[in-house]
């Protein structure tokens, strides 16, 4: 059994991204697995200010909900990522939240991959959400995923769910009329193959 944290970085509360990670949870905790799912719009966490008041070991200076995320992001074995597409990239809620992973970095005296530092080893995913289906709508959020989570922070990645052609935008979330749901259902039942 395996310890999820699920954030989702903000989208409608019954909108296309929360119904894809609905199904993701349902699956994953259908196969033993604990899953916690954290909203960055009811917890609000800004952007990183550069300041270095939390090197190393010290918590962010910033009164937002990241500290009480710390002991959660810590715990967990795999942290899955989940946005709707804003401006062909991750929202900006998502992406504040993983600026603030400097916080957690450890000092390296012999950093890998050109780092600066080390992060705790976790497992991620991507579960993201977009009105348009062309071949290269994700490709921006995708890059940013590959190149901050998985090859400069280190995290080793479980998989994607790119679940594009939900409906317009400005209309109601069409993802039921997709085989999306389904798709995140067995993603999060076999994230971790049986042993």
């Amino acid at each position: 059994m395996k310890k999820i944290l699920v954030v989702q970085g903000g989208g409608r509360p019954n909108g296309n991204t929360a119904q894809l990670v609905s199904s993701f949870v349902k699956g994953a905790e259908e196969s033993g697995h604990s899953v916690e799912t954290v909203s960055l719009v009811k917890n609000e966490v800004k952007g990183c200010l550069g300041c270095n008041a939390c090197r190393y070991g010290k918590p962010c200076v910033q009164k937002d909900s990241f500290n009480d995320l710390v002991p959660k992001i810590k715990a967990a074995d795999c942290i899955v990522f989940a946005s709707p597409l804003y401006f062909w990239m991750v929202s900006s809620r998502l992406k504040a939240f993983i600026e603030r992973f400097y916080c957690i970095a450890e000092e390296d005296m012999a950093p890998p991959l050109g780092r600066y530092e080390k992060y705790p080893i976790k497992d991620c995913a991507l579960l993201m959400t977009s009105a348009d289906d062309f071949f290269w709508t994700f490709e921006q959020a995708v890059s940013y995923y590959r190149f901050a989570l998985v090859n400069y922070i280190g995290f080793n990645d479980r998989g994607m769910v790119l679940a594009g052609g939900c409906g317009d935008t400005n209309g109601k979330p069409r993802i039921d009329e997709t085989s999306h749901l389904r798709t995140a259902y067995e993603f999060g039942k076999n994230i971790y193959p049986a042993q």
